[in-house]
């Protein structure tokens, strides 16, 4: 490597809500020489931060929209309602699209979720983040319907959430270039999809070590004497002076002498 050269890294994308904490751990642990960079995006820029080159893979949302990205689905998350610990909808369990109705459900710029038509009534404008949607949310403004880990993420002592039973959900999936699928991304697709170090498919692999110990080949002949050990026939004398134990008698581990 000259000097102008930089040390091999692997850039990581990732959206709000994803944490991709596991997955770094058990890439510093099997490949510490190349450090792992963490490189936080929106929803929105995610496909086009992959497209432009400025990480090797990431954690984005379906749909990506892009048909020159390679994805693998991971989970889908479950869909809730934001609202005041104060609000009706607390006191439930869970609710419908259609129980929020009459309420005023806030949309923000940055919604990652598919709707066909957002529940409830639409505020007058929308929030240009979800961040900014929360904070409205705390104001008595109206609720909000996100992934769960994003509830999670803007948790607020004075606010609660509650699963939406009908309401389309958010695909997280591991993404990158088509034409970039690199040894280090399929090491990182191989940490994600929980394959072992020893996995034939990754490119850390350790080679196989034989751990199964040769037995001795009694085929067709006698054993192999162990060594220090006469092949011959017994003596007829046993190891004390006196002779050997007759035909037929007990077996067991000789006594230490006192």
């Amino acid at each position: 490597m000259t000097g102008s050269e930089a040390p091999p890294s692997f850039r990581l994308a990732y959206v709000p809500g994803v944490t991709p904490t596991k997955w770094v751990r058990i890439w510093n642990e099997r490949l510490p020489g190349i450090p792992l960079i963490l490189v936080p995006v929106t929803a929105a820029e995610a496909s086009g931060v992959l497209c432009d080159r400025g990480a090797d893979a990431g954690f984005v949302r379906l749909p990506t929209g892009r048909t020159d990205l390679s994805a693998i689905p991971l989970y889908a998350e479950t869909t809730v309602v934001v609202v005041p610990k104060d609000h009706l909808v607390a006191a439930v369990d869970e609710v419908s699209a259609e129980d929020l109705a009459d309420e005023i459900v806030l949309h923000p710029l940055d919604d990652t979720l598919d709707w066909e038509r957002p529940p409830g009534r639409p505020a007058n404008e929308r929030p240009a983040t979800t961040a900014d949607a929360i904070e409205l949310v705390a104001a008595g403004v109206g609720l909000l319907v996100v992934p769960q880990s994003l509830a999670r993420l803007h948790h607020r002592k004075d606010l609660t959430y509650r699963p939406v039973t009908d309401a389309p959900q958010s695909r997280v999936a591991l993404s990158w270039p088509a034409d970039e699928t690199t040894d280090m991304v399929e090491d990182f697709i191989g940490i994600v999809r929980g394959r072992t170090v020893n996995s034939s498919r990754g490119r850390t692999a350790a080679p196989a070590q034989e751990t199964q110990r040769k037995r001795p080949d009694t085929r067709g002949g006698q054993r192999k004497p162990a060594a220090g050990k006469s092949a011959g026939k017994p003596s007829g004398k046993s190891s004390r002076g006196g002779s050997g134990s007759p035909k037929g008698g007990k077996r067991g581990k000789p006594r230490r002498r006192s």
